[in-house]
């Protein structure tokens, strides 16, 4: 379902684009110039399957903080530019491997252009980010006041020949809004103009409640067409979560390796344990083992082996101290709901 028809650009040490992998992208929500915390974000989200991280450059110590953050990091960094082409440039000769500008608030030419240069110079890419909030006035005032599909492509279409008339051709573009619909169809036409990779994601989405169904909305469907080459899912919600969300997307779509996939039943009057707990259990020991995996949990025998037959391993409850343990949809035992774990990591041990 990946794209093969977009350019390929290279971010540091890694390439979006063409037929690569999707890539998962998140961005820090500490001061940039805090370069310890920053740090320390950006590892701990690195475990988690972070491959692509951004950080806000809102002045000359954020931008001189990314040479610090770049020595302890191991992934590519992403300089987020408003307002000044300045912060741009020296965040780029401070080690940048990625600029993204927004075309809503960085409209002077001669000063784009010198961002242009020195992205030449140091062989840096820029994400040009559209969003729907921020479109140029005059092109919004020329629209009938309306922000809709047409209105960002033009806003896109606008900025690109700039870059484009200065041979520049290392662009990702990105077409945000916080409605889901207006997302998906600014992407679906977006991917049939234009070459360039596209990093997807339905900006502003809220908290993980709200945001998850929003963006899922927003952005399945465009990964089932094979449109999409990064992606972020943003959440009021630490930026780790934005990571997990982006792996349990991208693997249900079968888009992502070495992930597991739970199954869980919702719980009846049939239910024999509290399927809920058990399953969070679960899920944070799965979390960190990158084993392409499906692990069933069912509250009773009556589902258990039915639903969860597909499953690698699972677990239906005959009582709340018994529960039945299958292994591809046949029964090998039983054990006690605390053995759970323990039961799942032998068989992980036999497998891995």
């Amino acid at each position: 379902m990946i794209r093969e028809n977009t350019r390929k650009i290279k971010v540091g040490n890694i390439t979006i684009g063409g037929s690569n992998h999707v890539v998962i992208q998140s961005m820090c929500n500490i001061k940039t110039a805090k370069v310890s915390q920053v740090v320390k974000q950006i590892l701990q989200m690195e475990k988690e399957g972070l491959e692509l991280i951004r950080v806000s450059v809102l002045d000359f110590n954020d931008a001189k903080a990314i040479k610090k953050i770049k020595e302890r990091i191991h992934i590519p960094l992403v300089a987020d530019i408003h307002y000044d082409y300045r912060l741009a440039i020296m965040a780029i000769e401070s080690g940048a491997d990625k600029i993204r500008l927004n075309p809503g608030n960085l409209k002077d030419e001669n000063q784009i252009t010198q961002v242009i240069d020195a992205c030449k110079k140091h062989q840096v890419p820029i994400r040009i980010g559209v969003n729907s909030g921020s479109i140029d006035p005059i092109l919004v005032n020329e629209n009938g006041g309306r922000v809709d599909v047409d209105i960002m492509l033009k806003s896109l279409d606008k900025y690109i020949k700039i870059f484009e008339n200065h041979k520049f051709y290392d662009l990702v573009l990105a077409l945000k809004s916080s409605d889901p619909i207006l997302t998906l169809n600014a992407y679906k036409k977006a991917s049939e103009k234009y070459s360039y990779p596209l990093h997807i994601g339905v900006t502003e989405s809220s908290f993980k409640d709200i945001g998850l169904i929003r963006s899922c909305v927003g952005l399945a469907p465009l990964l089932l067409e094979g449109i999409g080459n990064t992606i972020r899912i943003s959440l009021s919600d630490p930026p780790i979560e934005e990571v997990r969300a982006c792996k349990r997307l991208l693997n249900e779509l079968n888009l992502y390796d070495n992930y597991y996939t739970l199954i869980s039943c919702p719980m009846c009057g049939r239910s024999n344990a509290n399927i809920m707990k058990l399953s969070r259990k679960i899920s944070q020991y799965l979390e960190s083992k990158k084993i392409k995996i499906t692990v069933a949990v069912m509250g009773c025998v009556v589902n258990g082996l039915g639903e969860g037959k597909h499953a690698d391993i699972g677990f239906a409850f005959n009582n709340p101290t018994i529960c039945t343990i299958f292994v591809k949809g046949q029964v090998i035992g039983t054990c006690h709901p605390d053995q759970v774990i323990e039961n799942l990591d032998k068989y992980l041990n036999r497998i891995i």
